[in-house]
């Protein structure tokens, strides 16, 4: 079973009809969905392989009652402290199917403590980037990385986000994953090429390097440069990628812990991934726009 750390928070998501009028109207079409990277890939997981585990902190309030009972119902196992007030993150879908994200985390920064029996039966974590830069949210997952591996346990880190990465800072990011040895470390072709990234320069520290980049090949590189490639399925345009890259994290750790083979973990990933496109927010929903 896959546990992840982060954060459990509400999607608002905006579809575009064009891009926005400056100080005028702009029609959109508005949905609300449960989102987070963390809770998105545990809700992911559990519905392909039908248990997770999700870790985090959320408000003292009624948008967290719904969410929790959203992810809960999906068949995950929520451990959740519950302080403060839950996030939002606005995400504007634009016409060409990217999006821009508008980020109010409220009080998923501030989990305190992993749970004691947080571990049992689990065989990944998976822990994106986001957990990883403000404590003391931060203190936590480090930690929570180090008990796993120490226990056996498959651990995955997604870079998650330029911005991110940029605001971190670079250097001080490819210290930690050096620091932390993560079994698996992914990213998009952006993120890559921000930290220097490639077939031939895997991310120090991590065992195996994930390079997704759109349509393009995906390519895992290993620490000692053996290199793997897939390519990706054709698809039609996708209407929305919210969530894509979570879903694939989910496919690809699922498969990776249960049977060791790189190419079927990536073909895993891309097919949980098409999943996401064509709906509304990080579901797996056939919901019509």
């Amino acid at each position: 079973m896959l546990c992840t750390i982060g954060d459990l928070i509400e999607d608002v998501v905006v579809w575009l009809a064009d891009e926005p009028n400056h100080a005028s109207d702009t029609t959109a079409r508005i949905s609300r969905t449960r989102g987070g990277s963390a809770a998105n890939v545990a809700s992911f997981s559990a519905a392909a392989f039908g248990s997770s585990r999700f870790v985090g902190q959320v408000g003292d309030d009624h948008l967290a009652d719904q969410l929790v009972d959203q992810l809960a119902a999906g068949g995950v196992d929520v451990c959740v402290q519950k302080e403060g007030r839950t996030g939002s993150i606005v995400v504007l879908v634009h016409p060409d199917g990217e999006r821009t994200m508008l980020s109010d985390r409220g009080a998923c920064t501030q989990l305190t403590a992993f749970p004691r029996d947080g571990f049992d039966g689990i065989s990944a974590l998976h822990v994106p980037t986001y957990s990883l830069t403000v404590d003391p949210l931060a203190t936590v997952a480090i930690g929570a990385i180090g008990e796993a591996l120490a226990r056996g346990i498959v651990v995955s880190i997604d870079a998650s986000s330029t911005s991110v990465l940029n605001d971190f800072g670079i250097g001080a990011y490819r210290k930690l994953i050096a620091q932390l040895t993560p079994d698996v470390f992914m990213c998009n072709g952006d993120e890559a090429d921000l930290l220097g990234l490639s077939p031939s320069s895997p991310i120090e520290g991590a065992h195996l390097t994930i390079i997704k980049r759109g349509a393009q090949p995906t390519v895992a590189v290993t620490w000692d440069r053996i290199t793997t490639q897939l390519d990706v399925p054709t698809a039609s345009k996708p209407t929305d990628t919210t969530g894509a890259g979570d879903a694939f994290a989910a496919g690809f750790i699922g498969s990776i812990t249960a049977n060791g083979d790189v190419v079927s973990a990536l073909a895993a990933g891309h097919e949980l991934a098409a999943r996401v496109l064509n709906t509304p927010g990080a579901t797996l929903e056939d919901t019509k726009r």
